[in-house]
């Protein structure tokens, strides 16, 4: 890289670089990271946001350091997240933001006058660490806000998993009903064409979910494809 000469790097969803790379060019290298800065550092902030119940996001453009996520910030720019808006949907959506925001960073660095802000100092930002699937089982025993948005924030990858008569189900896509049931937990309550599971608080709708070894279906073809004995749970 270094024969290239190179004036500006952009990074872009990639691993932390060694100072040798991240200070090569003479004008810096830039990183654009899916969150507002300084929460949700790390692997997963889109994930992180939405499992946490944030109602807004965004993107942030910044000079790469020796540190991680920790360098001067040059724009942000925020995001609304819907109440049902699923991971994926909104990483669709901060990357067409995004990349209107990288445009505008790399014009200004190119101009010579952008205007630098250090990251805020506080005491507990909100982390973003790697999501493994051992960290996307679904806890029914939980509140059904904090159910959905875990779920949602899950979709479609790596995706949400619960167990049922041995068998593991990714679940994409769901409703949330506060409305107080007397089943235990986990409880599967199918009505006709939807398929209910009760949590602490409430019920979950599923409204997309797959079966290990098979294709994505609506609870309706799940329904109808599978027999749910009364009583049967999602563990």
């Amino acid at each position: 890289m270094k024969a290239y000469e190179p004036d500006l790097q952009i990074v872009v969803a990639f691993r932390k670089l060694p100072k040798s790379v991240w200070s090569l060019p003479t004008k810096g290298t830039i990183n654009l990271h899916a969150s507002l800065l300084p929460d949700y550092r790390g692997a997963a902030p889109i994930n992180w946001a939405i499992i946490n119940g944030e109602t807004k996001t965004g993107v942030t453009t910044f000079y790469i350091n020796d540190q991680l996520d920790t360098g001067l910030i040059i724009y942000q720019e925020s995001v609304e997240i819907k109440e049902n808006e699923l991971a994926g949907e909104l990483h669709d959506k901060l990357s067409e933001v995004g990349g209107d925001l990288v445009l505008k960073t790399a014009e200004v660095i190119q101009k010579g006058q952008p205007s630098l802000k250090e990251q805020t100092q506080i005491s507990n930002p909100k982390k973003a660490p790697k999501i493994n699937k051992a960290d996307c089982r679904i806890d029914w025993h939980d509140i059904v806000d904090n159910v959905h948005n875990f779920i949602r924030g899950l979709s479609p990858f790596p995706g949400a998993w619960t167990t049922w008569q041995g068998t593991n189900i990714k679940i994409f896509r769901t409703e949330k009903e506060n409305n107080q049931v007397i089943e235990q937990p986990g409880t599967l309550l199918p009505l006709k064409s939807q398929l209910k599971v009760a949590a602490k608080d409430g019920c979950i709708n599923i409204l997309e979910l797959q079966p290990e070894g098979s294709r994505k279906m609506d609870s309706g073809s799940f329904l109808n494809g599978f027999s749910i004995p009364a009583g049967s749970r999602f563990e």
